[in-house]
């Protein structure tokens, strides 16, 4: 009877040590940047993934002007993030995810911005107000918290690497674009041979970074923020497609008012009261008109004015 208890009791402290292990196994998976990322910003994930802009999308329903905005936007957004990064290259909280060869996306943008606006467009394009929200977050993360900067990384690239691939197929059908890749350059990752286990060795760098669990917790909440921004200019574009057009004629200062396409889309700012002029090539956009060809002109839709508390861009 007593070998008996003792070889139960051995039995136990085995079993206490071996389930002792798994928890702390188990404990060190989930604090795992990686594991901590995915978990934390699914419901932001999920929320981009619903906005009306990213359905439409994926159903083929987009035009060229709104897929050339998305395209400027990205432009400003990774010509900032690469700045960033580059300037912390070195930095031990992000030098390990340092792969501007396999991952950096502006040369490839600035293929597609010439390919959509010509050789002339860096003269044609400006920054919208939301994209630029986005813009001046990465730059104060990568100049003041560059322990951060890694939630944008993270959230662009291995985006870019997934669901991004599906994106170009469809926009290269929806918008009859050119098979050889001509205003998709920035879908096409070069050096990139296999895109699943160039993202397992990101993530396995990412795990590798010398964080503590509150460090890790903020990158958790700026990845978050990261989507906010994303969203705040595609959430937008259902405001876009198929209204009702007036020209200058039919608007009354002060009771109706006339707004920039483009900058609904990405520019959540009112355009103003005063409707535009009408020249013989439609109707001339505002100088506020960020994401456009400067002094381009083209139909704008009309909308009634809303009460100060609304927000006239929104469906």
């Amino acid at each position: 009877m007593s070998a008996e208890l003792e070889t139960s009791e051995a039995v136990d402290e085995s079993e206490k040590r071996s389930s002792g292990a798994s928890d702390k196994e188990n404990h060190t998976r989930m604090a795992d940047l990686s594991e901590l990322l995915k978990e934390g910003t699914k419901e932001a994930h999920d929320r981009a993934e619903n906005t009306q802009f990213v359905k439409d999308f994926l159903k083929g329903n987009i035009r060229k002007e709104l897929f050339k905005l998305a395209t400027t936007a990205l432009y400003f957004t990774y010509s900032a993030l690469e700045e960033e990064m580059e300037r912390n290259k070195d930095h031990p909280a992000f030098a390990p995810l340092y792969f501007p060869t396999e991952l950096h996306r502006k040369e490839a943008l600035t293929k597609d911005m010439e390919y959509f606006f010509g050789e002339d467009w860096e003269e044609k394009v400006r920054c919208s107000e939301a994209a630029q929200k986005y813009v001046e977050r990465i730059h104060y993360v990568g100049q003041n918290e560059p322990e951060l900067l890694v939630a944008h990384a993270y959230t662009r690239y291995m985006g870019d690497l997934s669901g991004g691939q599906v994106l170009k197929k469809v926009a290269q059908r929806a918008l009859k674009l050119p098979s050889t890749g001509e205003g998709t350059q920035f879908y096409l990752f070069e050096n990139v041979d296999n895109a699943q286990q160039f993202k397992q060795l990101y993530r396995a760098r990412m795990n590798a970074l010398d964080l503590n669990l509150k460090t890790k917790e903020r990158i958790v909440e700026e990845a978050n923020k990261a989507f906010e921004y994303l969203m705040n200019w595609t959430r937008l574009a259902p405001c876009w497609p198929e209204r009702s057009w007036r020209t200058e004629s039919q608007c009354t200062m002060g009771r109706e008012m006339c707004v920039n396409a483009p900058t609904m889309l990405l520019n959540q700012t009112e355009v103003g009261l005063a409707c535009p002029k009408v020249s013989s090539q439609g109707v001339s956009m505002f100088p506020t008109d960020a994401m456009s060809p400067v002094g381009a002109t083209t139909q704008v839709p009309w909308r009634a004015a809303a009460a100060p508390s609304e927000q006239p861009w929104l469906c």
